[in-house]
């Protein structure tokens, strides 16, 4: 298999490894609520018996429930990719095998795409006996050498510990950073792997349903997309089993590191670190020809995504191996030109006891409590001499008493070059202001050594949009540039200095960016006047809008009701899922904009799908977190993509209103029949959610009203941004001398 455990079923038929879908995917599927199929399962006995799950969650045969569907014309017209997304998510096998399958398939069709179509040709059994072979033609020259697949025991402990571990074994996994997963618990000697195996034939036609649709689904948007698809509908299904590092903060990292032939990333994760280091797309730009690319994860299955993500996604050579970095580390005889690492933080069980003689440990032996400082030791030995690391790091790795003499090492010769505060929200943990290190493997020690010290956390966003990623880079990459050029950088204010080595070299080595920079010029007390002035203005407004009080003796009428499903098949509204930005970055709108009511303020990577574009009078919803929320677009927002788990309705204005639309999506009992439940994440099924059927006059009159309460919604949020704004000056002024007292 390709480095993932799977599940023994001993001798049972194919038919029982058929991909399985639960009741809520045939809600899905056929586009009703989860009530109508348990009234199929009662009212018609020719219903398709449950194959797995348990009495309360049975699944169901999905081919079976498809022909039964077909059969009594309740199958909706399903998109291919929600359609390929069922078989991912009902594999026999589990969906991260399910997508190491298909990216196999994919990375075939992208490299080889004659050899798919004469290996596709025929019965499923054919497809299974000729694909490993065919796939070895792919895999070997991608990868390097590839083992045939075999079955393994075990299985998945989520949040297991791995303390206990006998002496001379290591567990094949890290705990959850880098865009890694819960971890998985699997005792075995301290060995590094290939990240991927070649299937056997009896996987292969396990998975053949799938693989064809996944076909399908390349033809559709390219192989590239059809694997990002898929693998980030199964991030976006799993929010709390990995923990992601944001593409913005990717790129900024791979900038900081600067231009590389030979990039290693430790602890790689879903590969977003070394994506960003490498070309976007097939072709290599020129100044990265030959580019080779190294990744490892104590996780197999997250480790072989990432081999399959980074082939897909370059031309550049891939070497990726699953195994506990520290422990087994792939890359003994490595020297690559950058090292990025987003590695586990606050890790006890890193291999303290049995690493002690390590050669790595070149600026000290790091303690039980200071993993991180055995991760940026590692980075260094696997750097080249003048070679660059950056590193994504807790803030207490820059201040904790344990760890002070091996930062005290790293100033003295050189090493540490760059301390940077990032804002609160740049990564998970997202109250945390993270820091990134940037260090550089020393040729030989600088005579008078300074360090760039920078704090972007006056750069922090709105609400959960995130932080200003457009500032933050312009003011660290500025900073850093200047500062690398020159060995030097004189103070700019609230932002960014270099210091002496000698001035840190205390009993502390305390290198927290906040405690060696003087804070930013406070507000004086002539701009706290006129932020008091628009407080002031924005609350006698906010009394004007205050919606006057209701009728309580009014009986609430009785409407004939639709839903959005109804009225998308009716064509009085176009539905739209958003996700992708297509070959022109424009403003990306997401889910955290619409819930806080700011402009758009995201990001996506390029695509070739085309991007969903905002228009004036669209109404766009979140389908996550639970919330009642309904966004009319006006034109401060039109012209955006639309995000990721955000939903577009375009309602036909001869026969809906648009604010009339938002304001019924909004109800809260609208909102709960219409959502869906899971142990970590509630979604909302938008096509559910009701509204009357009313003419288009007295929607208006509805509209009107909606209309009023959206302004004073948007003035009392104005309302606490100016007074949060006030306070802190009004503090900041009084402790600082610049407002007096009386």
């Amino acid at each position: 298999m390709l480095g993932v455990t799977h599940v023994t079923r001993g001798a049972a038929p194919v038919q029982d490894n058929a991909t399985e879908v639960t009741a809520a995917g045939i809600a899905r599927l056929a586009g009703v609520g989860r009530a109508a199929v348990s009234n199929w399962r009662r009212r018609h006995a020719d219903f398709p018996k449950p194959v797995g799950g348990t009495e309360t969650s049975p699944s169901f045969a999905l081919a079976e429930v498809e022909g039964w569907l077909r059969a009594h014309s309740k199958l909706a017209e399903v998109p291919l990719r929600e359609r390929v997304w069922q078989q991912v998510v009902g594999h026999p096998e589990g969906p991260v095998t399910a997508l190491t399958h298909a990216g196999c398939a994919l990375l075939l069709i992208h490299d080889r795409p004659t050899l798919w179509l004469e290996v596709s040709a025929g019965s499923d059994e054919r497809l299974a006996a000729m694909l490993p072979e065919a796939l070895d033609q792919v895999l070997t020259p991608r990868f390097g050498t590839v083992r045939p697949g075999r079955r393994s025991r075990g299985g998945r402990a989520n949040g297991a510990d791995r303390a206990g571990t006998p002496t001379g074994t290591s567990t094949a996994v890290n705990p959850p950073a880098g865009d890694r997963a819960t971890p998985t618990v699997h005792t075995e000697p301290a060995v590094n792997t290939p990240a991927l195996q070649n299937l056997t034939g009896p996987a292969a036609l396990a998975s053949a349903p799938l693989l064809r649709g996944t076909a399908e689904l390349a033809a559709e948007l390219g192989a590239r997309q059809a694997f990002e698809f898929l693998l980030g509908r199964h991030l976006d299904a799993n929010p709390r089993q990995y923990t992601l590092t944001p593409a913005d903060l990717a790129d900024l990292m791979a900038d900081l590191a600067g231009p590389a032939r030979t990039v290693l990333d430790p602890a790689c994760g879903t590969g977003a670190l070394l994506r960003a280091a490498a070309p976007d797309g097939p072709a290599p730009r020129p100044e990265q020809d030959g580019l080779r690319l190294h990744a490892q994860d104590g996780a197999p299955d997250l480790a072989a995504l990432t081999a399959l993500r980074l082939a897909l996604h370059t031309r550049a050579t891939v070497r990726a191996a699953a195994g506990d970095t520290l422990r087994a580390d792939a890359f003994p005889d490595l020297r690559a030109d950058a090292v990025l690492c987003h590695p586990p933080f606050n890790e006890r069980n890193w291999g303290h006891d049995e690493l002690a003689y390590d050669a790595r440990w070149e600026y000290g032996f790091p303690a039980r409590t200071e993993s991180e400082l055995a991760w940026v030791q590692h980075a260094l030995a696997r750097l080249r001499d003048d070679g660059t690391a950056v590193l994504l790091m807790p803030p207490a790795a820059a201040s904790r008493r344990s760890g002070r003499r091996i930062r005290a090492d790293l100033l003295r010769r050189g090493a540490l070059r760059a301390v940077i505060a990032l804002p609160a929200g740049a990564a998970p943990p997202y109250s945390l202001p993270l820091h990134l290190w940037v260090l550089r493997r020393p040729g030989k020690a600088p005579a008078q050594p300074e360090v760039l010290l920078a704090d972007a956390g006056q750069f922090t966003g709105e609400g959960r949009g995130g932080p200003d990623w457009r500032a933050v880079r312009d003011a660290v990459l500025g900073a850093w540039r200047d500062f690398d050029r020159a060995g030097h950088l004189d103070e700019r204010p609230g932002l960014a200095r270099s210091l002496p080595v000698i001035e840190l070299l205390d009993d502390d080595v305390d290198l927290a960016p906040a405690r060696h920079l003087p804070p930013p010029a406070a507000d004086g007390p002539g701009r706290l006047a006129d932020v008091r002035e628009r407080l002031g203005e924005t609350l006698r407004l906010t009394a004007d809008l205050t919606p006057v009080a209701a009728d309580s003796a009014q009986t609430a009428p009785r409407w004939p009701l639709t839903t959005v499903g109804e009225l998308a098949r009716g064509g009085a509204l176009l539905l739209r899922s958003g996700g992708a930005s297509g070959r022109v970055r424009v403003p990306v709108l997401t889910d955290h904009d619409v819930l806080a009511g700011t402009t758009p303020s995201g990001t996506l990577p390029e695509s070739d799908e085309e991007p969903v574009l905002t228009e004036p009078g669209d109404v766009v919803v979140p389908v996550l977190g639970g919330g009642s929320v309904a966004r009319v677009v006006d034109d401060a927002t039109a012209g955006a993509a639309l995000g990721r788990n955000l939903v577009l309705l375009r309602p036909d204005p001869a026969a809906l209103d648009p604010w009339f639309l938002a304001g019924f999506l909004r109800g809260t009992a609208n909102n709960r029949q219409a959502s869906s439940y899971a142990s970590t994440a509630t979604r909302l099924d938008v096509r559910r959610l009701q509204l009357p059927r009313l003419p288009l006059d007295a929607q208006r009159r509805y509209g009107d009203r909606f209309r009023a309460l959206d302004e004073f919604e948007r003035a009392l949020r104005l309302a606490g941004r100016l007074g949060e704004q006030l306070v802190r000056g009004m503090y900041d002024g009084l402790t600082d001398g610049s407002v007096a007292p009386d």
